[in-house]
């Protein structure tokens, strides 16, 4: 494997993933409430730290250093995470169609989604980004990867938290009983 092939197969899945994303972002449903701009940022700045940690081209001090060997299997089990995170945040992003949202909304005609991954997790796409971001750290084998999984976990814990609890008490007694039928993020963990 060249390393040049390495160096651009992973940002052509997150760069396909972010065009299907764009594009699917048409088909949302009206807006009945909002987070607003600050609450917003609490959650999207840590991920842009995050992902600047994650595709800049190099990092001073310990943040550049590895904590993974550079190996080919290595990097194959990485884009496998990738890939298969990306796209199991396709499939729930498409069950979910008009009801998403990428800040902390409720829609009008609101439903909550019991299809597909929702079955068992309440937040796939997350669970998704999550592993393709795990995915990506193993990838650059630096410790900034680490501190970029955990910055992202961090700041999508806190979103799904606010997100729950808007649905809680929107759809009172219908999104308990999901709650405790799923998991958040990880089956049998979390």
């Amino acid at each position: 494997m060249s390393s040049d092939w390495r160096e651009q197969l992973l940002p052509a899945l997150w760069l396909a993933w972010m065009a299907y994303w764009w594009a699917a972002a048409a088909n949302a449903k009206a807006v009945a409430r909002r987070e607003g701009p600050v609450s917003r940022l609490a959650h999207l700045l840590p991920l842009a730290a995050a992902a600047v940690l994650l595709a800049a081209p190099s990092w001073p001090g310990w943040l550049g250093e590895r904590w993974i060997a550079r190996r080919s299997d290595l990097f194959v089990l990485a884009t496998l995470m990738v890939a298969s995170g990306l796209l199991f945040s396709v499939w729930a992003r498409v069950l979910l169609a008009g009801n998403w949202s990428a800040s902390v909304t409720l829609k009008h005609d609101h439903q909550i989604v019991r299809a597909g991954p929702y079955r068992w997790i309440r937040h796939p796409i997350y669970t998704g980004l999550l592993l393709a971001i795990l995915g990506s750290a193993v990838a650059r084998g630096e410790w900034r990867g680490a501190v970029a999984f955990l910055i992202a976990a961090a700041a999508l814990w806190r979103k799904l938290r606010l997100e729950e609890r808007w649905l809680e008490e929107s759809f009172g007694s219908a999104y308990a009983d999901y709650r405790a039928s799923t998991w958040a993020l990880i089956p049998f963990v979390v």
